[in-house]
C-alpha cells in the first residue's frame, strides 16, 4: 500500500510517502518546512492568519509530491493528517481544519497520548525488545515515553514544554542573558521531575534514550558541519552529552544572526534551537544518561504502521 504521512507541528510541517506491506516501510520521499505554525500561540491562544496560510501552502506543494508518486500501481495514495500542540492549545483551531478541507485535507488534531503513542512506535521500531526512552522535543510540547521497543508503552506523559514555547516565555533577549536561561531550566525541571519521579517508581527502566525531532538532529549536523543535510548519516548517531553541552554553549552565547550562519542549522531553526537544547539538557539530568541516540523514524513512520496495519 503507497501511503503518505503528515505532520503538522508547532514549528515544522514534514510529509513522509511511503510504500508499506506485510510490517515492512519503505520510504520514498521525506520532506521538513518551517512554517511555525505556533507563533503566538502560547501568549495569545490563537493561530495567527497569515501562520495558517503558511501551512496551508506547504501542504498545496506536498501534494504535488504525492501526486508524483501516483501510477498505474498505485492510483491512489491514502493521506493521514495530523496535527499538535500549537493546534491543540488553540481557540480557533477549526479555522486550520476548515481551511486545510478546502485542499482535501481531513486533518486531525491529536491529543499529546496519542502523539506520544505514535512517536514512540515510529522510533522504537528498530530498537526491538530493548528498554527505551523515546524523547519527542517539539515546538509546543515535548513527549517523554517509556517503554519496551516493540511492545507496549509503559508509562508516558506529553508536557506542554517545548522550543517555541519556552523561547517565547524565557528567552527574550540576543543572545539569551544567564538569568533566562537558568529561569527556562529550573521551570522544565521542576515541570518534568515530578512524572519522570513517577515513572521511575512504576519501574521503568532507561537503557537507551531515543529522541527524535529537529532538537536532536540538529545537534548532529552541526556537529558534523553537514552543509547539505544527510539523513542516513543521522540517524542512529549516538551523541554524548558533552557534545549537547558544547554546542548549547556556543549556540546560546550567539546572537541570532549569527546563529543563523552556523554550519549544519537550518536557519529558520536558529531561534528555537536554544531552548530546545535546554530542554535536551533538563532530560539528560533527569535521567542521569551521559548520552542519547538519534533517530530519524519518528511519528511520521507511526502514523503510516498503526493507521495501515499490515
Amino acid at each position: 500500500m503507497r501511503c503518505a504521512a503528515i505532520d503538522i507541528g508547532t514549528v515544522t510541517c514534514r510529509l513522509l510517502v511511503a510504500d508499506y506491506d506485510d510490517g515492512r516501510l519503505e520510504e520514498l520521499n521525506r520532506q521538513c518546512a518551517i512554517t511555525n505554525l505556533g507563533i503566538g500561540v502560547d501568549k495569545t491562544g490563537v493561530l495567527q492568519p497569515d501562520a495558517i496560510e503558511r501551512v496551508a501552502d506547504q501542504i498545496a506543494q506536498y501534494f504535488q509530491i504525492i501526486d508524483s508518486y501516483k501510477d498505474a500501481d498505485h492510483p491512489r495514495i491514502h493521506i493521514d493528517a495530523i496535527a499538535t500542540s500549537a493546534s491543540r492549545d488553540a481557540a480557533n483551531r477549526q479555522e486550520l481544519i476548515d481551511r486545510l478541507a478546502e485542499l482535501g485535507v481531513t486533518l486531525s488534531v491529536i491529543p499529546g497520548a496519542r502523539e506520544a503513542e505514535l512517536s514512540f512506535k515510529g522510533a522504537s521500531h528498530a530498537f526491538q525488545g530493548k528498554n527505551l526512552m523515546v524523547l519527542d522535543i517539539g515546538g509546543g510540547s515535548t513527549e517523554a515515553i517509556f517503554g519496551v521497543g516493540g511492545q507496549a508503552i509503559s508509562f508516558s506523559h506529553s508536557f506542554d514544554i517545548g522550543c517555541r514555547r519556552v523561547t517565547e516565555r524565557f528567552l527574550h533577549s540576543d543572545p539569551p542573558t544567564a538569568a533566562e536561561k537558568d529561569q527556562a531550566f529550573t521551570w522544565i525541571y521542576e515541570t518534568m521531575k515530578p512524572l519522570f519521579d513517577e515513572a521511575f517508581e512504576q519501574g521503568c527502566i532507561v537503557d537507551r534514550i531515543v529522541a527524535v525531532a529537529g532538537t536532536a538532529t540538529s545537534i548532529v549536523s552541526i556537529d558534523k558541519e553537514m552543509r547539505i543535510y544527510n539523513s542516513a548519516e543521522v540517524d542512529k548517531t549516538v551523541v554524548p552529552r558533552e557534545t549537547v553541552t558544547r554546542i548549547y554553549q556556543n549556540l546560546a552565547a550567539m546572537p541570532l544572526d549569527e546563529r543563523k550562519q552556523v554550519i549544519g542549522l537550518e536557519p529558520a531553526r536558529a531561534s528555537v534551537i536554544v531552548a530546545g537544547l535546554i530542554i535536551l539538557e533538563v532530560v539528560l539530568e533527569l535521567t542521569g544518561k551521559q548520552e542519547f541516540t538519534v533517530s530519524e523514524s519518528d511519528i511520521l513512520q507511526g502514523i503510516i504502521t498503526s493507521n495501515n496495519p499490515s
